[in-house]
């Protein structure tokens, strides 16, 4: 498979378009001009403006910051907790892997979504609730694959010498286990990213995410919504956005299992 070179292009152009934007197109992205209603794209305002008159670019930019944070933010914590509690599980067996067959087999037991929408619906919304949220719920699919990588990697012969010879514990998972499953936990997180964003999107487009003032991509989709047929561009934008992330994230994490498997295949 060919390095997906044209994916991490668009990802790191819309990481400067998010953050490095604001610096270049200096519109404000609360600022009301209500002159300037629902006006489609033009040159005095590159992608239109929405119901109050603000100008959409600028609200673009804004909105990217929030919902990248978000998706990465929260991809990172739940990969590292399912690395640290995959490895735990999969390295000492026993009374702890079956206590983490118990917790994970709770949490599958919800659908994930429904756990955000019951979580978030008792917490007030904000940026760093919605990545401590969405974290929450995304590690156990993390932690099973580290979990089952980790036992086949515990059966190797060298790890068993290591163990014999009473090497400390802590030293093999850092410099045998972690290199060996690292692929494994950029993939998810990967996963995770594009996973993240979708889920703050439905959640915002619901109403039960980003609050105003503040705003994401997935709340000016909602914004955006009920004036669909005369102003198709408030919500247009940021879904193209979304999905150019995504699809994206999703290049990138297909070449990286391909690599995996393919030195898995060769290695064996």
């Amino acid at each position: 498979m060919k390095c997906p070179c044209i994916s991490v292009a668009i990802l790191v152009a819309l990481f400067l378009f998010a953050f490095a934007g604001p610096f270049f197109y200096t519109a404000s992205p609360y600022a009301l001009h209500p002159e300037s209603l629902l006006l489609p794209p033009s040159g005095a305002y590159p992608l239109g403006t929405d119901r109050l008159g603000r100008d959409l670019l600028a609200r673009l930019m804004q909105g990217g910051q929030v919902s990248l944070l978000i998706g990465v933010g929260s991809a990172l914590i739940a990969s590292t907790i399912g690395l640290m509690v995959g490895i735990t599980a999969g390295f000492f067996r026993g009374k702890v892997d079956r206590t983490f067959v118990v917790v994970v087999d709770l949490f599958l037991t919800f659908p994930t979504f429904f756990l955000l929408l019951a979580l978030v619906s008792y917490i007030e919304a904000s940026v760093w609730v919605l990545i401590f949220v969405i974290s929450v719920t995304g590690w156990m699919t993390m932690a099973r694959m580290i979990r089952a990588e980790s036992f086949a990697i515990g059966e190797k012969p060298f790890i068993k010498i290591l163990k014999i010879a009473r090497v400390p514990t802590s030293r093999i998972i850092v410099k045998y286990f972690a290199p060996l499953l690292a692929p494994i936990f950029f993939v998810s997180f990967t996963f995770g990213v594009g996973g993240a964003i979708l889920s703050e999107s439905a959640l915002s487009f619901l109403g039960l995410g980003i609050s105003p003032p503040q705003m994401s991509w997935g709340s000016l989709i909602s914004e955006g919504k009920e004036v669909m047929e005369i102003a198709w561009w408030i919500s247009f934008f940021p879904g193209l956005m979304i999905f150019l992330v995504t699809f994206s994230l999703m290049q990138i994490s297909d070449y990286l299992q391909t690599r995996t498997n393919r030195k898995e295949i060769i290695g064996s």
